[in-house]
């Protein structure tokens, strides 16, 4: 996620911990990475980065998001499955920044968004079951 010059970054790190700490992420601020960038206009920014590696910690996530949904974005995420899962079984999520900030959970389609990226393993690969997990998590 990108806090721009514009941005309190406290504020846009309330918003990424509104998640975190929601899906009971042991020290979910502590694991938020800051990384300082120049926009594409020379601007200052500020990337903030959270990997989640423990298992529980993911499908606490994932429950946390489904649980948070409004009908409207459970019905588009279903209709949009298959275009957000990409060839290396990544499920693509784009949350609405403000919102999380007022502690909601919302999908949008801005650029200005707290992304997240899910992976999605089967052995062997196999983008049907990934789908069928995805469902699973989120629909």
């Amino acid at each position: 996620m990108i806090a721009h010059a514009t941005e309190d970054v406290s504020r846009v790190c309330e918003a990424l911990d509104f998640f975190l700490s929601g899906a009971g992420v042991r020290d979910g601020s502590k694991l938020i990475e800051e990384f300082q960038a120049e926009g594409h206009h020379g601007n200052p920014i500020t990337i903030l980065s959270v990997q989640l590696k423990r298992k529980a910690d993911c499908l606490s996530f994932a429950r946390f998001v489904r649980e948070n949904f409004s009908e409207e974005d459970i019905a588009k995420l279903r209709e949009e499955m298959p275009e957000r899962l990409d060839d290396d079984q990544v499920f693509h999520l784009r949350f609405d920044k403000q919102a999380a900030y007022l502690q909601q959970v919302k999908l949008t389609n801005s650029s200005d968004a707290i992304t997240a990226k899910v992976k999605i393993e089967t052995y062997p690969k196999n983008r049907e079951k990934a789908g069928a997990i995805v469902e699973e998590l989120f629909g």
